[in-house]
């Protein structure tokens, strides 16, 4: 069997410092599957709810060891079929991309919400256009299992 390498990465939650994460993820190469890019305004309102305590998501930054953002995750509340359930979802910074920085970061983000526990199901919805996403989420399922 193949040795897989996952890189490190530390998630750490999203704080009101944030606001210039958003605007990097913002720009088209990150946003093309998803809509385009936000307004200002937009992204504005997005950060208010990334930080509200009443919400059931977490979002996160994802930083290396070294302590350089180089993206963003998190999970949220969902509905699938009439069960409750996370969604997810992820965003590595172009000049970060192709690391595996994504894997690692949705691994962390899965074992957030298994420790959370409030749902037993997670959830990905990339674009089916969105290759890189579909990989990724091909690799994890492969990964968990075994």
């Amino acid at each position: 069997m193949a040795t897989i390498y996952v890189p490190q990465v530390s998630l750490v939650p999203r704080s009101a410092g944030d606001l210039d994460l958003l605007r990097k993820t913002n720009m088209p190469a990150m946003t093309e599957h998803l809509g385009g890019p936000e307004t200002e305004e937009q992204l504005v309102a997005r950060h208010r709810r990334y930080l509200d305590p009443e919400a059931n998501r977490d979002m996160f930054r994802v930083v290396l060891p070294a302590g350089e953002v180089v993206g963003s995750t998190g999970y949220w509340d969902h509905e699938w079929h009439g069960e409750p359930a996370h969604e997810t979802g992820f965003g590595i910074l172009p000049e970060f991309q192709g690391r595996g920085l994504a894997v690692a970061a949705v691994m962390a983000v899965v074992g957030k919400a298994k420790t959370v526990g409030r749902h037993r199901l997670l959830h990905a919805f990339p674009s089916i256009d969105h290759i890189a996403s579909n990989v990724i989420n091909a690799d994890l399922l492969a990964f968990i299992q075994g």
